[in-house]
């Protein structure tokens, strides 16, 4: 079984996602659709250790090798011309499994991915933290990616990029970038922050929030003249402020509320919807801090947030439910959709 044959197949075909597993055929993800992978119109045979074997000396050097030996898990970033990849390799009942995420190299901008010009207008901020939400595979990274692009198209400014692997590849426009990756370039997205503030940036990136110290030097950075963007695993606004307040010691958490009071700038909560006219698209919530938001956030009043997402409609703010109810009327998602991800499924007959 030719590893990389697939993998550069997979791509022309538009996949997303490509699943090697152990006893099953290659399996590839379209517009969110998980289905077996054909090659020149036949299906292909079930994954044998041996095909694993090739896609870890196909994919990875040497010292990625032993990693992956040692840890058991490794995510890594890997190109067959002309296309590149995100790679993670772990471990399935003692069977080696591949999963691999196809990165588009054209730079996604706001525009494209239907970013409002509220979130655009947060970009030019000189400091703040702009977190990007949602489930696995929700076009976090791609989100970023455009801000990042918005950012190095329109200013001048350093912008760092601590990524786990790299995924697109961006050359210095009228900014200066400087991207890290996690093994090669730095030991830890905390390490690698903590690090960041002697490199004179303007805007820092962070891959993924993924402990208290990360989340701690992110914040400290965010109240120090950087504008910060991140991403974390939550599915709103209200889980990811109460998320990030519930990692802190209780000693310390009426303090965190008053430092995300003041320096939280937005929430934006994703999922990729299928799109009725074809591909996938982003529904959205969108919280803009405003003194309501600061209010709430000091006061430990999260539950309230939605309440002032709702009545800011004007400003640039947007449930999830009302995002979705527009994108039904619009013709771009159908009813079904629409109530798979609702909270209030009589929200759309209202």
């Amino acid at each position: 079984m030719d590893i990389k044959k697939i993998l550069s197949e997979a791509a022309k075909q538009k996949a997303s996602d490509i699943h090697l597993v152990f006893g099953l055929p290659p399996m590839v993800r379209h517009d969110g659709e998980l289905k077996p992978f054909t090659l020149d119109g036949a299906a292909l045979p079930a994954v044998a250790d041996i095909d694993l074997d090739q896609a870890v000396k196909a994919l990875l050097d040497a010292p990625q090798r032993q990693r992956l030996q040692e840890d058991r898990d490794l995510d890594a970033a890997a190109s067959i011309d002309p296309y590149r990849y995100r790679v993670n390799f772990a471990f399935d009942r003692g069977h080696l499994k591949v999963a691999a995420r196809i990165v588009d190299d054209s730079k996604p901008t706001l525009e494209e991915i239907g970013m409002p010009e509220s979130v655009r207008e947060l970009l030019d901020l000189p400091q703040g933290l702009i977190l990007v939400t949602g489930p696995t595979g929700c076009g976090k990274s791609t989100t970023l990616a455009a801000m990042v692009n918005h950012i190095n198209s329109t200013r001048a400014a350093h912008i760092i990029t601590l990524e786990d692997p790299i995924e697109y590849l961006f050359t210095s426009d009228k900014s200066v970038i400087s991207q890290r990756q996690l093994g090669d370039d730095m030991t830890s997205f905390a390490e690698g922050l903590k690090h960041s503030l002697r490199q004179d940036p303007n805007v820092i990136m962070v891959g993924e929030m993924r402990d208290l110290e990360t989340i701690a030097t992110a914040i400290t950075l965010a109240e120090t003249g950087h504008l910060v963007l991140a991403t974390l695993h939550t599915y709103s606004a209200a889980q990811t402020i109460d998320r990030i307040i519930d990692i802190f010691p209780a000693h310390q958490q009426g303090q965190i509320r008053s430092q995300l009071s003041i320096i939280l700038s937005a929430v934006i909560s994703q999922r990729l919807l299928p799109r009725l006219s074809g591909g996938r698209i982003a529904a959205r919530e969108i919280m803009l801090r405003n003194n309501a938001i600061a209010n709430l956030i000091r006061e430990n009043k999260i539950a309230q947030i939605k309440t002032v997402l709702e009545t800011n409609i004007q400003n640039g703010m947007t449930t999830l439910d009302r995002h979705l109810k527009q994108l039904y009327q619009a013709g771009e998602i159908d009813k079904s959709t629409a109530l798979q991800y609702m909270e209030e499924s009589g929200f759309l007959e209202s």
